[in-house]
């Protein structure tokens, strides 16, 4: 019973951070549930992927409803998404425990260091993100010319998709590393839309909420065919999830976009320290 109420804290706190910073929470159930609870790490993944379904149900309604979310753009992307889960959610068993938390370790390090980098560019263009920051119903669900180019047509209001290509691809990569960490491939996808496609870092948070059930739908179902998900974990832990993302998805646009990249880069640098240690067998 304690080992219950236990979980539904600890997931509580991850749908927070999840919902606010666009990773499904997958991003500190993994880490709770091998470092906090001493679970297999493949049994941890299947349980994040349910809880980013969650997630995202609990706060994409949220963010649509607020015209914070690019749904035009959440929907290209995840077409590409699902095929990388599908692959993804293949060779998930394959690869040995250790394999995978450094895969996730090295991917946590990587989103973290490339937030960084965008980070000290955008120094002096804060005031022109802040308003880029603020899309309308308008440009978000369909105000784009009939005739205009894709690109336009996935675009908002103070910004311009870009390298759409590449963002596919890494999307797919998005796909396969939601099915190998159980992370929604959120840790991928913000940084793919910010970084390389233009979208601001609010938009991007929001979207990846909108795609990331979806993701994660696709691979938690290869997961439950091989009785990878225990249910004995997987309730109170999304108990917690939804309640915890419903609460971050209703206090995300009080929150300056600052302090949303702060958070995103100390959670994850953390977490990759912490899962680093036990791919590598340190005490």
């Amino acid at each position: 019973m304690e080992t219950g109420f236990l979980m539904l804290a600890a997931g509580s706190m991850a749908g927070v951070f999840g919902s606010l910073l666009g990773l499904g929470g997958g991003t500190l159930i993994v880490p709770l549930l091998t470092l906090g609870f001493g679970l297999d790490v493949r049994v941890a993944v299947g349980v994040s992927l349910v809880s980013v379904i969650v997630t995202s149900g609990a706060s994409a309604g949220v963010y649509l409803q607020r015209n914070t979310a690019n749904l035009r753009l959440g929907m290209v992307l995840e077409l590409f998404t699902a095929m990388g889960a599908v692959v993804g959610g293949a060779i998930a068993f394959l690869l040995d425990e250790r394999t995978l938390e450094g895969l996730f370790a090295a991917l946590l390090v990587y989103a973290s260091l490339s937030m960084l980098q965008r980070a000290r560019r955008d120094a002096s263009a804060t005031t022109a993100e802040a308003a880029a920051d603020e899309p309308d119903r308008s440009a978000v669900e369909g105000g784009s010319p009939a005739g205009a180019s894709p690109y336009e047509r996935l675009s908002g209001p103070g910004y311009h998709i870009r390298n759409l290509r590449a963002g596919a691809v890494g999307s797919v990569f998005a796909g396969i590393v939601s099915a190998l960490t159980g992370i929604g491939g959120g840790t991928v996808k913000v940084p793919v839309m910010h970084l390389v496609m233009g979208v601001p870092l609010r938009v991007s948070t929001a979207t990846s909420n909108l795609m990331m059930g979806i993701t994660a739908s696709t691979s938690s179902i290869v997961y439950l065919l091989r009785g990878g998900i225990d249910p004995y974990v997987a309730g109170p832990t999304v108990v917690g999830v939804f309640i915890g993302a419903s609460i971050g998805s209703r206090v995300a646009h009080r929150i300056h976009v600052r302090v949303i990249r702060f958070l995103f880069v100390v959670v994850l640098l953390y977490t990759a320290f912490e899962m680093a240690r036990r791919a590598l067998g340190v005490a």
